[in-house]
């Protein structure tokens, strides 16, 4: 379900003792985009610290942070920027970000205080530094500008995951989602409800053809999820399409 702004509204109008508003943007359990513009603006309306979760998001849909009012937007090295997992990062609203000297619980998570040891240390970490995934989101942001920047790439993800839905529909699944609904970066899909199937035996299947889909029922529905983020592109699609009507052993 669609979180409710309305219902957010109201929450916030009835207790003004609320201080921070956080609010995952590409959620990945369902494929949903979740509405970080409409929130943002009761954010800055009621006078709220606003956290946005942007995981798998950041480098893959536009979005322009000043204007939606976000104070702190987390991300990673991997997901959409295509460099490989080992580093989070934060970009922060400076006025914010001052804020929190001395405020941490935590000596490693202590936001400011890595801050200031970048700024003042020509980007030392505090602790010991991830070179490789650090060298490797470099060339990753290279390679972003180079395909166009971000929306660029948005638009092969999006073009991606259009091109997926229409063959999976052809194939008889359902998506979890109505299509407005959708992120460019994952797709859950109803499993069948025929009786053959098992999910373990086409997980097997597919994997043996060299594709993997993410396992495991993860909403409340009966469903499995395909990304379409990285070095994917058009071929790629038809060709894990291709092996998917092979794999569905339970409609031979």
């Amino acid at each position: 379900m669609r979180p409710d702004v309305q219902a957010i509204d109201a929450i916030l109008n009835a207790d003004p003792t609320i201080s921070h508003i956080a609010m995952v943007h590409s959620e990945t359990t369902t494929g949903m985009l979740n509405p970080i513009d409409e929130v943002g603006a009761l954010a800055h309306r009621y006078g709220k610290t606003y956290i946005v979760d942007a995981m798998s998001s950041f480098g893959g849909i536009p979005m322009d942070i000043a204007a939606l009012h976000i104070d702190y937007l987390i991300s990673s090295a991997n997901k959409c920027i295509q460099g490989v997992p080992g580093f989070a990062f934060v970009i922060a609203r400076e006025q914010k970000l001052a804020a929190c000297k001395g405020r941490s619980r935590s000596l490693s998570l202590d936001l400011y205080a890595q801050w200031r040891c970048m700024e003042d240390n020509h980007g030392k970490w505090r602790f010991t530094s991830p070179t490789h995934t650090v060298l490797a989101f470099a060339q990753a942001l290279k390679e972003l500008a180079e395909e166009g920047g971000v929306a660029a790439r948005h638009q092969r993800y999006q073009q991606n995951q259009r091109s997926l839905v229409a063959g999976m529909r052809a194939l008889g699944f359902n998506t979890l989602l109505d299509d407005e609904l959708h992120s460019p970066i994952i797709t859950a899909f109803y499993s069948p409800e025929d009786p053959q199937y098992r999910f373990s035996e086409f997980y097997r299947r597919l994997k043996e053809q060299g594709f993997v889909i993410y396992p495991g029922k993860v909403s409340q529905s009966d469903c499995f999820r395909i990304g379409n983020i990285g070095e994917v592109y058009a071929a790629d699609i038809t060709a894990l399409l291709t092996a998917i009507r092979t794999a569905m052993y339970w409609t031979k």
